[in-house]
C-alpha cells in the first residue's frame, strides 16, 4: 500500500496549487493528478452535475491504484465530499474543511471572508464549516468569478487582476475581517494582489497548504508513507494538453512531464479506462 500514489482530481488546472503544496510537504511520494479540462469550470453548473463529474474523475483515479484520494477542486469539495467518503475503500479529503480549520484558528475579531466561484459561495459550504467550529464567527462570502480566467490568461500581474480585485473586495476594508479564505484553487496565484488590496496584516488562508497536511497526517496515522525514493507526478486530462501544460507549468514553476490526454469524450469509458 505504501508504494501506491495519491490520486488528485480537478475541474481543470487550478488544482496545481494544491499539488503543489503537497508534493512540497510530501516528496517521496507518487501523484496522479486529473484535470477535467474538456468540462471546465465547474463553478457554474448545477450540484447534480459537479457531483456526477468527481464520481467519474474518483472512479477513473481509482482505476490506476491510489491509497488516499484528494478532491483539489473547491466546488466539487462542496458537493461530494461525503459522497465520495461513503462510496470510495480509501481515504478522501477535499479543501475545504482544512481551510475553515485553518481560518478558525487565526482569527481574533471572530470575523472572516471567504472568496469563491459563484457556486461554491452558494453552496454556503465554507460558512457552515467555519460556524460548526465556531459559531461566534461572522463570514463575509465574495464571489470572484474573474479571477480564474486573469489566472489562465497569465495576467495575475498586470493592472487588470489589481482592478478586479479592488472592486471585489474593496469594499471588505473597513469590516473588521482579519483572515480571508481563498476558496478557489486559482485564487493562490494571486495573493500578492489581494494582500494589496486587503492590506499586510490580513491573514490569507491557502487551503492547498491546510489539505496537504491533512495529508500528511492521514497517511502517518494509516502507515502508508513511500520513504524512499522522489516522487513522480503524472497527469490526465480530459482535453487536449497544450494550455495545461502551460498553466500548470508556471504555477508550479516548471516544466510538466507524463501529460497524457484521454482522446475519449465518453466518459462512462472513462471509468473503466486502464
Amino acid at each position: 500500500m505504501q508504494k501506491l500514489a495519491i490520486g488528485m482530481f480537478d475541474s481543470g488546472v487550478g488544482g496545481m496549487t494544491v499539488l503543489k503544496e503537497v508534493k512540497a510537504l510530501l516528496p517521496h511520494e507518487h501523484i496522479i493528478y486529473f484535470g477535467d479540462t474538456a468540462r471546465v469550470p465547474y463553478g457554474n453548473k448545477s450540484p447534480q452535475m459537479v457531483t456526477k463529474y468527481a464520481l467519474e474523475s474518483a472512479l477513473f483515479l481509482l482505476t490506476k491504484g491510489i491509497k488516499l484520494l484528494i478532491i483539489a477542486c473547491n466546488t466539487s469539495s462542496a458537493f461530494a465530499l461525503q459522497i465520495l467518503q461513503r462510496k470510495m475503500p480509501i481515504p478522501v479529503i477535499g479543501v475545504i474543511v482544512p481551510g475553515a480549520k485553518e481560518a478558525v484558528r487565526n482569527t481574533k475579531s471572530c470575523k472572516v471572508a471567504v472568496i469563491a466561484t459563484r457556486t461554491t459561495v452558494k453552496s454556503m459550504a465554507y460558512d457552515k464549516s467555519i460556524r460548526k467550529l465556531d459559531p461566534r464567527i461572522e463570514v463575509f462570502s465574495r464571489a470572484c468569478p474573474l479571477f480564474v480566467p486573469i489566472v489562465e490568461e497569465g495576467l495575475e500581474n498586470d493592472d487588470i487582476a489589481r482592478l478586479t480585485a479592488e472592486k471585489y473586495l474593496g469594499d471588505l476594508r473597513g469590516s473588521g475581517i482579519d483572515v480571508i479564505v481563498m476558496g478557489c484553487t486559482h485564487y493562490p496565484v494571486l495573493e500578492d494582489v489581494i494582500r494589496q488590496t486587503l492590506g499586510k496584516d490580513i491573514k490569507i488562508v491557502h487551503s492547498g497548504k491546510e489539505t496537504a497536511k491533512e495529508a500528511w497526517t492521514i497517511l502517518n496515522e494509516k502507515n502508508l508513507f513511500n520513504k524512499r525514493g522522489r516522487g513522480k507526478c503524472e497527469y490526465f486530462v480530459t482535453d487536449t494538453p497544450e494550455s495545461f501544460h502551460e498553466i500548470g507549468g508556471r504555477i508550479l514553476g516548471e516544466t510538466l512531464a507524463h501529460v497524457k490526454s484521454l482522446k475519449s469524450l465518453d466518459y462512462q469509458d472513462l471509468l473503466f479506462s486502464s
